[in-house]
């Protein structure tokens, strides 16, 4: 029987970054409403400063500050009034040593003033006369000329992701369409005698096709569009058409099962069978998740999952959205949370050791708790927060330990 010639996470993550290196994606234009979620293609520059003009941030009385300072309740300043900012309407008005005006928030600031006092702290004694009964610092309660935004400044960088904020920030600086990545193409493959669709009447020995929906749907959450999914039995020429078919309109195939060392697991016998370089990993020394594959049929990348749910989707996790996030040029990063161990895990070593956890807040104190299950069991996902990461060369976290909960 032949064995995984099995390599760390890291390697793996490695040689499938040397394989696809010379991968590009072209750019496409979308309205700003349609960019959510969408990957920056280039740097996006500011065309203008925010705000374009200096501006109140508070309801109250636009003042020039060393009138105000030392100013209380119980020893207020008194300010001649000379007129009222238009909200929305440029102000010809101008401030003089001991005279203030009325602007509403985020009306435009009157020439020399550098403060504003809030209307909860002032008083109209009559229609000329303010009484200003605290102090403000220069520039309180005002957003000056391009203190928001540089014109020029870089506000998103290639490979940004953008967020319902950031198309606010887009929408205020005029801009209404930009430049994005195109949507990675993605194919999903379930593989297995066993497995039907979900809509299908199931009998004695069957299972509902899980692993297409959820790897589907990490897809879609990291940015790829689903461009084709199908069950196909333990047969490798049915496997072989399907993997042919899908690779001429995918950048990325996704096959769940047929990725071990069994009769029926012909997933790298099906790859290397529709040409070159093929199958360049079969095993990464991770659990769950050992018997993974992965290939490359002329520019297209191939990744034989394994069957079992958890494992599957670890696995897109840990090396699958890994070069997603390379082909986008977006950040690494995963959110986590610090916590501490509430018992202790053994791992044997020699392999990455993934493990579905909880987080119980005690006494200000964040309990790490683990999800106990097996791979088959999908259900220990849904009750997980996310995972803790036991490396190659540690056998176990003992109780009281702080470690990192990489979030789902």
């Amino acid at each position: 029987m032949e064995l995984l010639n099995t390599l760390t996470m890291k390697e793996a993550r490695q040689r499938v970054k040397e394989a696809f290196k010379d991968f590009t994606l072209a750019p496409e234009a979308v309205p700003i409403l349609d960019a959510l979620d969408r990957i920056v293609y280039e740097d996006i520059k500011s065309t203008i400063n925010v705000p374009e003009f200096n501006r109140s941030t508070v309801d109250g009385y636009a003042v020039i500050t060393k009138d105000t300072f030392g100013a209380s309740e119980g020893l207020p300043s008194f300010l001649q009034m000379i007129g009222e900012v238009e909200m929305g309407k440029p102000t010809e008005l101008a401030l003089q040593p001991g005279v203030c005006c009325y602007v509403p928030t985020g009306g435009m600031l009157p020439k020399n003033s550098d403060g504003v006092v809030m209307v909860e702290y002032s008083e109209v004694l009559d229609d000329d006369t303010v009484c200003i009964q605290t102090s403000v610092a220069p520039k309180e309660n005002t957003l000056q000329l391009g203190e928001d935004i540089a014109e020029g400044q870089v506000i998103f960088k290639k490979g940004h992701k953008l967020r319902p904020q950031d198309i606010g920030v887009l929408a205020g600086m005029g801009i209404i369409s930009v430049k994005v990545f195109k949507k990675l193409k993605l194919s999903i493959i379930s593989t297995g005698d066993e497995i039907i669709a979900p809509e299908e009447k199931i009998e004695p020995g069957q299972i509902r096709d899980m692993n297409t929906y959820s790897l589907a749907a990490a897809a879609m959450r990291d940015g790829c569009e689903i461009v084709g999914k199908a069950v196909v039995k333990d047969n490798l020429k049915l496997l072989q058409e399907k993997l042919r078919e899908y690779m001429e309109i995918s950048d990325i195939v996704l096959v769940s099962g047929g990725s071990s060392m069994g009769t029926k697991d012909v997933t790298k016998d099906a790859i290397n069978g529709l040409g070159e370089p093929g199958v360049f990993i079969h095993g990464i020394a991770v659990k769950p998740g050992k018997p993974t594959i992965v290939g490359k049929v002329g520019g297209t990348a191939v990744f034989g999952l394994p069957g079992q749910p958890v494992s599957a989707l670890v696995v897109y996790q840990t090396l699958v959205g890994d070069l997603i996030k390379d082909l986008y040029k977006t950040d690494q990063y995963i959110p986590y949370v610090l916590g501490e161990m509430a018992v202790n895990i053994a791992s044997a070593p020699g392999r990455e050791h993934y493990v579905m956890v909880n987080i119980s807040q005690e006494k200000g104190v964040r309990k790490i708790y683990p999800v106990h299950g097996k791979s088959g069991m999908l259900s220990m996902m849904t009750k997980s927060i996310g995972y803790i990461k036991i490396d190659t060369n540690q056998e176990g976290l003992v109780k009281g330990q702080t470690t990192e909960v990489y979030l789902f």
